[in-house]
């Protein structure tokens, strides 16, 4: 007997925090678990429509967000990054506060390179800060995962 297809490549991420998935069409599926998940959940997609209406151009697009799964489905950004020098890397992050964003988890494993137009890309917004929200806290959900980047 044949197994059905599933419509997903194997895991990018699978954390306490958070599974994420490629499809096989190219969208990044992520499914925030562990503390706090719904927070997470509803803070990364309202930081994700922020930056759609300001026009930021070097994060994903919110495809869908769906709350009873904790599952949000956003365009590709491309491919990890292996090697970065740390001031392209603070300037990358510099330029998303330039849309009333503050990452406050920049490292290089947040950071992805878009071959379609040679463009470094920043995803993983759970943890960001809306700069000029007068609602907005840093890190509203607590700190993110430790410090350092993964092993390469």
């Amino acid at each position: 007997m044949l197994a059905a297809p599933t419509r997903f490549m194997p895991n990018v991420k699978d954390t306490r925090r958070a599974l994420v998935r490629i499809g096989y069409d190219g969208t990044v599926h992520k499914t925030f678990r562990g503390h706090q998940a719904d927070k997470r959940f509803a803070h990364e997609v309202r930081v994700l429509r922020h930056l759609e209406e300001q026009g930021c151009d070097f994060v994903p697009r919110l495809v869908s967000a769906d709350p009873d799964t904790l599952t949000l489905v956003t365009t590709n950004c491309g491919s990890r990054v292996e090697h970065l020098s740390e001031p392209r890397m603070k300037e990358l992050f510099a330029e998303l506060e330039e849309y009333g964003v503050r990452h406050d988890d920049p490292y290089m494993r947040n950071v992805t390179y878009r071959q379609s137009d040679g463009r470094f890309c920043l995803i993983d917004f759970e943890f960001a800060t809306l700069l000029h929200d007068p609602d907005a806290t840093p890190h509203p959900m607590g700190d993110p995962e430790p410090k350092t980047s993964p092993p390469a």
